[in-house]
């Protein structure tokens, strides 16, 4: 088990590191074009937004620019065998750089893409962008806030590793998990507007 969730770490250093820095590329003054809502600003048949002004096509980019950069450089560090050992994507296949750009973009758009669901229902109860309910559903959305993206890049792994569907969901729980203290640590660093 223990191992298992070393391998978890090892794989999506990439990935983790991506998340980041896309933090900080949000904020920065380029790209302006880009910073605009995926949805347009349109509508969905209820008459509210169908993602927000949260999710744009500058983060979504970044996701994926982010993580081929950080899945090919530790691609190049991974060459030392203990590392590729522990790492899922190359349990199967070699570490090459085409297979890290490969593995860079999946995980970019898994990231991404897999945010947007969450986002619609919240949208759907009316909740504020950037913010979360209270009472009972807080600690729900608390959660699937932490994990949206996490389904998206456990479920690329699985695309090049047979995980079977109670190592997936580990990876779920223990990325869901590391995501909530990131970004317990990216608010404290002032990266972040909210705790959760």
């Amino acid at each position: 088990m223990l191992r298992y969730i070393l391998m978890m770490y090892v794989t999506l250093v990439p990935t983790i590191l991506a998340g980041i820095a896309v933090m900080i590329w949000c904020k920065l003054p380029i790209m302006k074009f880009a910073a605009r809502p995926i949805d347009c600003g349109k509508n969905f048949a209820d008459g509210r937004r169908i993602f927000g002004d949260n999710k744009t096509w500058k983060g979504m980019i970044g996701y994926v620019i982010f993580n081929v950069i950080f899945s090919v450089l530790w691609g190049l560090i991974c060459i030392n065998e203990t590392l590729a050992g522990l790492n899922f994507f190359y349990q199967e296949h070699d570490n090459t750089v085409l297979y890290n750009v490969l593995i860079g973009v999946l995980l970019g758009l898994g990231y991404a893409l897999f945010e947007l669901p969450n986002s619609f229902l919240k949208r759907r109860l009316d909740i504020t962008p950037g913010k979360t309910v209270n009472g009972f559903w807080k600690v729900f959305f608390v959660f699937l806030d932490q994990a949206d993206s996490v389904f998206g890049v456990a479920f690329v792994v699985w695309l090049f590793f047979p995980l079977g569907i109670l190592l997936y969901l580990l990876y779920v729980l223990v990325g869901a998990a590391t995501h909530l203290f990131l970004n317990m640590m990216l608010y404290f660093m002032k990266l972040r507007k909210n705790m959760f």
